[in-house]
């Protein structure tokens, strides 16, 4: 009897490699264009910035969006004045503006917060704020699942939240600790050390060091988040972002002064006056430039991404893959079948 040979199994296709065609063999194509088309395109529609701000009472957390968006953007009030005292925030309210600049429209909503941990029991005090967060990923979801849904759905979900830490010098206080572990896990938090010109240059690099080892020890992660680096620029970066920047230590002020001939944002003490952009002075530029001028829309992004795709899958998966919410989705009725003649 002959041996039976066992079939020799095919070998998996291997996929072909992408052909390098000279574009200078066969003429302009024109694909560089559509870095341009994207540009013209949010600049007639623009796009949304959320942004939120979480800490104790007396942080100066209202003054220092105020600062960075260089304009009265945490009250709508039009008889508040710089001169006033910015008003105690006394329940979450969300007040959008539209800020324009050099053609480019951004509806930015600032999201304020009252000051936590001034009660006598704190018990479970982030609760109000991460259901808030969870109600715009809700809102949002509700409306992508519509049938007949809007072209351009309004975005609410919070994009950034900056946490304010209280410049002890000391450690961070457990509530900040619980706190920011809750958080964390919904949105993107960027934690900064407030009025940062209470402590010497000593004090503040030591604290920020000992700030980046307990958050690191008790598992809480901000942003730039690790796992979220997409390539080996974007982890050099970051890295020394997360190792040298974090915390910003930052002074926020709304009000100008004269120094050497010029207008600048700052505080009056009396040994002189701290320059709000001054880095020898603070880190609210690092800040400003982080925020806005290189990762905002990585900011949104992680958020739709990340912290929204995690709600939604949850929100879905707990419905039965369902819609959630009241409009759920009728079972679509069986064709009938044609019936032989």
């Amino acid at each position: 009897m002959s041996e039976l040979v066992p079939e020799p199994r095919p070998k998996p296709a291997v996929p072909m490699k992408p052909v390098s065609i000279n574009s200078n063999l066969l003429g302009y194509i024109g694909i560089d264009t559509i870095i341009e088309q994207m540009r013209k395109k949010t600049m007639k529609t623009g796009f949304d910035f959320n942004i939120m701000v979480v800490g104790q009472s007396g942080l100066g957390k209202s003054t220092l969006v105020n600062t960075l968006f260089k304009s009265q953007v945490s009250r709508k009030a039009s008889s508040w004045n710089r001169e006033e005292k910015i008003p105690k925030t006394v329940e979450i309210k969300a007040i959008g503006h539209v800020i324009e600049e050099g053609g480019v429209k951004m509806k930015l909503t600032v999201i304020d917060t009252p000051g936590f941990g001034d009660q006598i029991n704190n018990e479970n005090c982030w609760e109000p704020i991460e259901k808030y967060i969870n109600e715009q990923y809700e809102k949002f979801l509700k409306e992508e699942v519509n049938i007949a849904r809007k072209k351009r759905i309004p975005d609410t979900r919070v994009h950034c939240c900056l946490y304010f830490i209280s410049p002890t010098g000391h450690s961070l206080r457990p509530l900040d600790l619980e706190f920011m572990k809750h958080l964390s896990k919904v949105v993107n938090i960027i934690p900064v050390i407030a009025k940062a010109d209470t402590m010497t240059l000593e004090e503040k690099s030591e604290f920020k060091q000992r700030v980046r080892k307990e958050l690191e020890a008790h598992g809480i992660e901000f942003y730039p988040q690790k796992e979220f680096d997409e390539d080996l620029e974007d982890k050099t970066e970051n890295d020394k972002i997360r190792q040298e920047s974090m915390p910003f230590a930052v002074v926020g002020s709304d009000k100008e002064y004269q120094v050497n001939g010029k207008r600048v944002l700052g505080r009056k003490t009396p040994w002189g006056i701290i320059e709000v952009e001054n880095l020898n002075h603070c880190e609210f530029a690092l800040l400003r430039d982080f925020v806005i001028r290189t990762h905002l829309q990585d900011l949104k992004e992680v958020t739709h991404n990340i912290h929204y795709e995690t709600y939604r899958a949850k929100r879905l998966n707990d419905n039965g893959g369902l819609p959630p919410g009241e409009g759920l989705l009728p079972p679509v009725p069986a064709t009938p079948c044609p019936t032989a003649e």
